[in-house]
């Protein structure tokens, strides 16, 4: 009998699965992934459900290769006990990059001092460094540099996940993977296929993936180029917010997302006073994280603190809005 002739199921089924994940997260036996921030976790589920599809956007400079990079790097510190794999898709940067950014997090040197761009790196810090990557070599994280088209990235994906199963249990299960991709507009065209029908079919088939196995899946994605219209940079106005609109492809990652971030700095484009409620922006590391779709959480704006020169991302407390001058007729 063909599944595609009839496709349903009855509703038992959905409340018997809702049933057994609910009482699996009561028992502590489903967890969702914790991130860094109390406040992304906060505004999903406790954090990043499997079987999801998480959507990071920003300009250029905003950070979102950080606040991914801070994702994975500590997933499996925050995440003890649980087992699960990275594959990471890196289209923009090389994994050295990727790499020598995080040894900046852990040793709190810039990119260029640990590249010797001034002077000769000390041996100390080198030494700290060896023993680092020792230990996270341990942590099955796979990288995939070479740019693929929306085709090959499904077969990597549908690969890596029949070459990972787990057969310790009583029945095989295919192991949970956290999935990232940077960034989707770097995802090859096929053909006449347009940038447009390609996020398309790139979105479709991340669904299909993430209802098939246990993934976890992280794509950065750009903004449009109206998001740096002079007006949207101007002091106080309602512009200076990320919108759903603004991301590349909105309509194509929006409807298929279960989390959608709108990332900004907005001091790094000069303003001072962010958005109608006039937070002040003391200087450019101020980050803003806009969920702008929680499927299954609050959508909200949270406040954070980038340090690109340790390659880190720290919470910060909501900023004080300006003060209302009083004028006098």
């Amino acid at each position: 009998m063909s599944n595609t002739k009839r496709p349903w199921k009855g509703q038992r089924d959905g409340f018997t699965e809702a049933l057994q994940y609910m009482q699996g997260r009561q028992k502590g036996l489903i967890k969702s992934i914790r991130t860094p921030w109390p406040k992304f976790n906060d505004a999903g589920t406790d954090g990043i459900e499997w079987n999801t599809l998480t959507v990071i956007g920003g300009r250029s400079g905003a950070g979102k290769t950080l606040v991914k990079d801070n994702i994975v790097n500590k997933a499996f510190d925050l995440n003890k006990g649980e087992n699960f794999r990275v594959l990471e898709f890196q289209f923009e940067m090389l994994s050295r990059v990727t790499a020598i950014r995080e040894f900046s997090s852990i040793v709190k040197k810039s990119y260029k001092d640990l590249c010797s761009a001034n002077e000769p790196l000390d041996s100390e810090t080198l030494k700290v460094c060896y023993e680092y990557a020792k230990e996270k070599i341990k942590h099955p994280i796979d990288v995939v540099e070479t740019p693929m088209s929306v085709p090959e990235i499904e077969e990597t994906i549908v690969n890596y996940m029949e070459d990972h199963i787990n057969y310790e249990g009583q029945h095989p299960e295919y192991t949970k993977t956290i999935i990232t991709l940077d960034h989707s507009y770097l995802i090859k065209v096929t053909g006449s296929q347009s940038k447009q029908d390609m996020l398309y079919d790139f979105a479709e088939m991340l669904t299909k993936l993430k209802r098939r196995y246990p993934i976890a899946f992280i794509i950065l994605s750009q903004l449009n180029r109206n998001i740096d219209n002079p007006e949207r940079n101007e002091d106080g106005r309602a512009g200076n917010y990320i919108l759903t609109s603004d991301l590349m492809g909105a309509d194509a990652l929006l409807q298929h997302a279960d989390i959608v971030v709108g990332l900004n700095r907005p001091g790094y484009f000069k303003v001072k006073f962010y958005g109608p409620e006039r937070f002040v922006i003391h200087d450019e590391y101020v980050m803003v994280m806009h969920f702008l779709k929680c499927r299954n959480g609050d959508t909200r704006m949270s406040f954070f603190r980038g340090d690109f020169g340790t390659m880190t991302v720290q919470e910060i407390p909501t900023p004080p809005k300006q003060e209302k001058r009083l004028t006098t007729k």
